[in-house]
């Protein structure tokens, strides 16, 4: 791991701040491309115009889960770290729902059908998901409990994982979190061969990604554990697997009478 690149004068250009926006940029440039290729070019203009507020309302939304929901004792013995987002601590899960906030926000205010967005949008997000647990692991600001044996990740001295656990070998939960996510990011290119009811894609995500990230957190080690020893992200993680449950039978049949959109499929407003 490797926290910065370089710097520029007493500027540190960091890993995880390029890899973070890397990671916003390949997954937008993927949206575009899919548009392009399905026909779907018309909503391109939207999408550039909402890509800028995708990414702050997806950071604003990922640092206050963050501070809020998974560290707050830390926040608030150190405020002035709470807008040092560059350091890292920004939770993908909240993340998700600034961007949905912002998302429902902008498809109100264009006319454009929210879960047409969403669907476009899924598989850039599992890609990006994927380089942004890169961005983690290169910072050392999310790791694994000790693995009790030889096997594992053994963090350098200076990251907090080190600080906590000492010569200890940690879970490469991160990192097999992110090979989770290009893995779905593939399914999710293999389900668009066929046609669906507008905004299953976007279930087909929510409740995937969230399934992963429930169990792969209980390998985790630098979260607070609550009831049934479950850290914060699974307890988030469960009620988005509920709701995209939910969404994807009040998609079933609220299309069901519905019109077809201009691509053919049934669309049901939001």
């Amino acid at each position: 791991m490797h926290k910065y690149w370089f710097h520029i004068g007493s500027f540190p250009v960091r890993s995880y701040s390029t890899l973070f926006l890397l990671a916003f940029l390949l997954g937008l440039g993927v949206t575009l491309y899919l548009a392009k290729v399905e026909n779907k070019a018309r909503y391109i203009p939207a999408w550039l115009d909402l890509g800028p507020m995708l990414f702050f309302g997806g950071v604003i939304g990922a640092r206050v889960w963050q501070v809020f929901f998974f560290d707050w004792s830390y926040y608030a013995a150190h405020p002035g770290q709470i807008i040092a987002v560059w350091n890292g601590g920004l939770s993908i899960q909240g993340g998700v729902v600034g961007a949905i906030i912002v998302g429902l926000i902008f498809a109100r205010i264009k006319k454009i059908p929210f879960w047409t967005l969403a669907d476009m949008g899924a598989p850039g997000l599992l890609l990006a998901q994927g380089i942004g647990r890169d961005a983690d692991f290169m910072n050392g600001s999310a790791y694994g409990s000790p693995t009790g044996s030889n096997f594992g990740v053994l963090y350098p001295v200076g990251t907090l994982a080190r600080a906590q656990y000492g010569n200890h070998p940690l879970w490469p939960a991160m990192l097999w979190e992110g090979q989770a996510d290009i893995i779905l990011f593939a399914l999710l290119l293999a389900l668009k061969l066929r046609r669906w009811p507008t905004g299953w894609l976007f279930v087909y995500y929510m409740v995937s990604y969230n399934l992963v990230r429930f169990f792969l957190e209980m390998l985790r080690g630098d979260s607070p554990r609550f009831l049934f020893h479950w850290d914060a992200a699974q307890w988030t993680a469960l009620p988005m697997v509920l709701a995209g449950l939910i969404a994807g039978v009040w998609l079933w049949l609220a299309q069901r009478n519905n019109k077809p959109d201009a691509d053919g499929v049934q669309v049901a407003e939001m």
